[in-house]
C-alpha cells in the first residue's frame, strides 16, 4: 500500500495492517475503517496478543507533540480511534477514544511494556468526538485529551523501553464488532517540548 501524505506532517506516513478503507479529505482529515475483530493488545491475563488493527505511522523528531480531533462511529464495545506510539510488538502505547462495555464513549489509555499491556478507562464523555494529544519529552511521554483543543487534561505520564526509537501516528480498532470508522481532523504536529505536563502547556 502506498505511503500517505498529510499536509501538517513533514514526512510520509506508512501503513501496517492495511484498513478496509481510508481517505484523506481536501481539508486534511484522515479517515480510516478497521475490519472485524481488530485490535492492538497484549492481554495481561495471558491470552494471545492481538496485533491486526490498521495503523498509519511516521518517524518523529524529538521532542514532539501530535494532536487531532478524533471522531468515531461507535457501534460495538471496544470500537475506537486512537493516537499511537509504536516501538515494537512488545512495546507501544495508545490513547483511545473508545466505546466502553457500558456503551459510553470513554477516553482510554493502553501502555505495553515487555510484551504485556495494561488497560485504563479514564474519563467517560458525551458525544462521538474529542481532541487527543500525545507528547514526547526527554525520556517520557504524556497523553492528554480536550473538549475544545485548548484546555488539555492529563491522562497518562509514562515511558517505554526504548523511548527514542518509536513511530507515532493513528490507529482504528473494532475488537468485538464488525468494523469501525474513525476520522482524524485538525491534525497538528510540532517539534516542541511541553513545559508543564500537568497543565498541558
Amino acid at each position: 500500500m502506498n505511503d500517505v501524505a498529510l499536509s501538517t506532517i513533514p514526512t510520509p506516513l506508512r501503513w501496517a495492517n492495511p484498513p478496509q478503507h481510508w481517505q484523506v479529505g481536501d481539508d486534511g482529515t484522515l479517515t480510516m475503517t478497521a475490519g472485524e475483530r481488530t485490535d492492538l493488545f497484549n492481554d495481561p491475563d495471558g491470552a494471545s496478543p492481538t496485533n491486526n488493527s490498521p495503523r498509519l505511522t511516521f518517524q518523529p523528531e524529538d521532542p514532539y507533540v501530535l494532536s487531532a480531533r478524533v471522531t468515531v462511529d461507535f457501534a460495538a464495545w471496544g470500537d475506537a480511534g486512537a493516537l499511537l506510539i509504536y516501538g515494537s510488538d512488545s512495546s507501544y502505547a495508545k490513547l483511545c477514544f473508545e466505546f466502553s462495555h457500558l456503551k459510553q464513549p470513554t477516553v482510554v489509555s493502553v501502555v505495553t511494556r515487555q510484551g504485556t499491556s495494561d488497560d485504563c478507562n479514564s474519563v467517560p464523555v458525551d458525544g462521538n468526538e474529542r481532541y487527543l494529544r500525545l507528547a514526547k519529552l526527554d525520556r517520557a511521554f504524556a497523553f492528554h485529551y480536550s473538549t475544545d483543543g485548548q484546555l488539555w487534561h492529563l491522562i497518562r505520564y509514562f515511558t517505554l523501553e526504548n523511548p527514542g526509537d518509536v513511530a507515532i501516528g493513528f490507529t482504528v480498532q473494532s475488537p468485538t464488532g464488525q468494523s469501525c470508522t474513525a476520522s482524524f481532523s485538525e491534525i497538528a504536529y510540532t517539534t516542541q517540548k511541553l513545559e508543564d505536563i500537568r497543565s498541558g502547556e
